[in-house]
């Protein structure tokens, strides 16, 4: 996530010192969230046996994971604002008050996807209100943003639905079930390649079509096909390659963002 939204910034023009800022207060961000959501499943990722939870396997204590999490808040602070008040507001409002409130509220609603949605959607917004003058993303960035932050929910939770449904976590994906949720994901990750190719001001080029071609092959691979574990991280890593695919597009109409 840092590394996608820092390229970002560098092609719709934030330069060095703003890009550094952008990284810098995404990282902090990024950090803190995922922090939070492991002291808030501290319990059930013992109970799932997660290997790859510190708290889980014993080696951090649950409080530990909180302080770190509200340490990388309060250093996300000043972070933000080097982007100025418009962008601090809408990163530290929009995108890391959702992260901690899908950890505290909405992981176990079926409105989850709502968090994933509004934080995705507004990565534009954090790096074009950063530049001078300030202005608001074009639509289409914004859409595909909340469109990949949907299918990036879907995938992410695709390898441990057993798990939640066994813990009581009834998320939207829990409750449509993974079948669903395996062809569900790609086609929404599309949708959002798909404003990406179509949306922009000017003729669509040969290679932006390719682009979308190479992302239906990988989202489908990686997520359609029937995984080889029930902990299979495939659809996420699928997920990943999307989004670059998409920040890829995005990099080449950065500076039409506004």
């Amino acid at each position: 996530m840092t590394v996608f939204v820092t390229a970002l910034a560098v092609a719709a023009g934030r330069g060095a010192a703003g890009s550094s800022a952008v990284a810098a207060a995404v990282l902090a961000g990024q950090l803190s969230v995922g922090w939070c959501n492991d002291a808030v499943d501290a319990r059930r990722d013992t109970v799932c046996g997660r290997p790859d939870k510190p708290v889980a396997t014993g080696e951090l204590p649950p409080w530990a994971a909180a302080a770190a999490a509200g340490t990388a808040l309060l250093v996300c602070l000043p972070l933000s604002l080097l982007s100025g008040t418009a962008a601090a507001v809408v990163h530290l409002a929009g995108m890391v008050a959702s992260g901690w409130a899908y950890n505290l509220v909405f992981k176990r609603t079926v409105l989850s996807p709502l968090p994933y949605a509004v934080g995705f959607g507004l990565l534009p917004a954090f790096v074009t209100l950063g530049l001078s003058p300030p202005a608001w993303p074009a639509w289409w960035a914004v859409a595909a943003g909340v469109l990949l932050g949907v299918g990036a929910h879907l995938v992410n939770v695709l390898p441990d639905i057993e798990d939640d449904l066994a813990t009581g976590v009834l998320g939207l994906p829990q409750r449509l079930g993974g079948p669903a949720c395996r062809w569900l994901a790609p086609l929404v990750m599309l949708a959002a390649v798909g404003i990406l190719v179509v949306g922009p001001p000017g003729a669509v080029t040969f290679w932006d079509w390719a682009l979308a071609a190479a992302a239906a092959v990988v989202a489908v691979a990686g997520t359609a096909v029937p995984p080889s574990g029930s902990r299979s991280r495939w659809p996420f890593r699928a997920a990943i390659v999307v989004a670059g695919m998409a920040v890829a597009q995005l990099l080449q109409r950065g500076a039409e963002m506004t």
